[in-house]
């Protein structure tokens, strides 16, 4: 498996590893898929100021990991909010774990401070994933989302990574 910076042509690669939780999970509150022009936004906009990793393997897209501004507002500059998707039926292999490993070990070269992961719970593999490289759990937010007829809750895990 190889790690590489994203490029606008793996926009359809990445719509079809995230719409299937788009459609089919909780992991995201999007409820309509993403087009492939709206995913080629995403990675022009993200990309520009952040990390974005592709894991791949053969020309095969298995998963992907971006950084963005957690808020807007000025003083919040060192901190980012994390996202990770693996292929479905890929989990369990490392394959997020590498890529949030390697993306923290950027973050910190880049001199972001805080990377933070929001968690739409119940997700035991994202908190285990987030705990085993150190983040802590920070912040639980009740019935914040309604998805698939329910109401969810998120979770926020931190990890300061410049102190």
């Amino acid at each position: 498996m190889q790690l590489r910076r994203v490029l606008i042509e793996d926009a359809p690669n990445i719509c079809e590893i995230y719409n299937y939780y788009v459609t089919h999970s909780i992991c995201t509150f999007e409820e309509e898929p993403v087009s492939i022009p709206e995913m080629e936004n995403r990675i022009r906009e993200v990309s520009s100021n952040y990390p974005w990793l592709i894991a791949e393997e053969e020309g095969e897209v298995y998963g992907y990991i971006y950084a963005n501004r957690w808020k807007t507002r000025s003083a919040y500059r060192y901190s980012v909010e994390l996202s990770v998707y693996v292929r479905n039926g890929y989990q369990g292999r490392g394959i997020g774990k590498t890529l949030l490993g390697h993306l923290l070990d950027e973050l910190k070269h880049q001199g972001i401070h805080t990377a933070i992961g929001g968690i739409v719970l119940p997700n035991e593999r994202s908190v285990r994933l987030h705990e085993s490289l150190g983040f802590t759990k920070v912040a639980h937010f009740r019935e914040v989302g309604f998805k698939f007829g329910r109401w969810l809750d998120v979770g926020y895990w931190q990890r300061v990574l410049n102190s």
